[in-house]
């Protein structure tokens, strides 16, 4: 080898010695503050168990509201069988406008109501059910019959809707249409809830949506039935008196 070949590989042997400490430098600092920053986030004992109890308490908390509204749900769901089936448990119209009124009372929380339906061949509508109402209290449901008068029942008779109060120039809470396929044939009028209860909730509108759609049935179905019962009876008692029984 050369003289001039040998200072470039000293040369280059002495370069790359010096590369090669800098790069030492560099990992051993890079070293120390990884470990350092390590350190930092490395949680003590105390500090783990504390994030593990923090966390088993958000479950916790996430779980119990779970179950409320779990058991919310089903209580709605509770409701609402109970109403369909006293609606159409019995074939007496006397008995299913009862069971009307007690699910107005014990699901809905009504005091003052009123149950009208359509007479045939007329303008006006039958009180078949009132419950609370006086004269006083409220002239235009206090009769036999009610002819109009209160704006969010009128508009409830006429086009078919759920009409909930505070309505302009009416005292009603609600008034809940009775409807046979899209045919309405009478309502049923909230005009005070019982004290506990101030004000309709939202889950109430499944209560007034099946009122609506099973109620009108239910009770024109007993009416039915209450009608062929007595002209069977009527033709029976006919067939007796042909026999001389």
């Amino acid at each position: 080898m050369t003289d001039q070949a040998s200072r470039d590989h000293g040369e280059l042997v002495a370069q790359l010695r010096d590369a090669l400490a800098r790069a030492g430098e560099l990992v051993g600092t890079l070293s120390a503050t990884l470990a350092s920053a390590a350190h930092a986030e490395t949680p003590t004992p105390e500090a783990d168990l504390e994030g593990q109890l923090s966390a088993a308490r958000l479950d916790s908390y996430e779980l119990s509201s779970r179950l409320v509204e779990t058991e919310h749900q089903l209580d709605r769901l509770m409701s609402l069988y109970v109403a369909s089936y006293q609606l159409h448990a019995h074939l007496d119209p006397h008995q299913v406008e009862t069971a009307i009124a007690d699910i107005a009372v014990n699901l809905l929380g009504a005091e003052r109501f009123v149950l009208l339906l359509r007479k045939e061949g007329a303008d006006d509508h039958e009180i078949v059910h009132a419950q609370g109402v006086t004269l006083e209290t409220d002239p235009l449901y206090a009769g036999a019959a009610y002819a109009g008068g209160d704006p969010l029942a009128d508009r409830t008779l006429t086009e078919g809707v759920l009409g909930l109060g505070p309505f302009a120039g009416s005292d009603a809470i609600t008034a809940v249409p009775l409807k046979i396929q899209d045919e309405v044939v009478g309502a049923l009028v909230v005009l005070k809830l019982l004290d506990h209860k101030p004000s309709l909730r939202p889950d109430d509108r499944d209560l007034l949506d099946l009122l609506s759609a099973h109620a009108a049935s239910a009770l024109f179905a007993a009416r039915l039935f209450a009608a062929k019962d007595r002209k069977l009876r009527t033709l029976e008692s006919l067939v007796r008196l042909a026999r001389g029984q």
